[in-house]
């Protein structure tokens, strides 16, 4: 798995290569964190235009950044994601509680960042 972020206005956006599965939730949870606490970001676009598979370990480090944005009152978004992982989000209820986007412009949109 690779991550990659770039920031667009006071958006952080994490574009996630690969599998985010129990062999890499860890490494992905540390390298969100460690960058929301450099950067002080309070909104997330999580980019899964790449990601290819994606597991309950994934779901378990998506929702522990979400909890940790809203005490910060922050937002988070999902865009992209495939067919499959669309369908684990939706089973999980994630995408009950962050909206899912097309593009990363639709999202920032959203955010009121043009």
């Amino acid at each position: 798995m690779t991550v990659k972020f770039t920031r667009k206005g006071a958006v952080l956006i994490v574009k996630v290569y690969g599998e985010l599965d129990h062999h890499t939730a860890e490494y992905f949870r540390q390298k969100i964190d460690s960058e929301i606490v450099k950067s002080t970001t309070r909104d997330i676009i999580f980019d899964f235009s790449k990601l290819d598979f994606m597991d309950s370990s994934g779901i378990g480090v998506l929702m522990g950044r979400y909890k940790n944005l809203i005490q910060l009152k922050g937002r988070a978004a999902i865009v992209n994601p495939n067919k499959q992982i669309r369908r684990i989000l939706e089973m999980s209820g994630i995408l009950k509680i962050m909206k899912a986007y097309n593009t990363n412009e639709e999202a920032l949109e959203e955010f009121n960042i043009e």
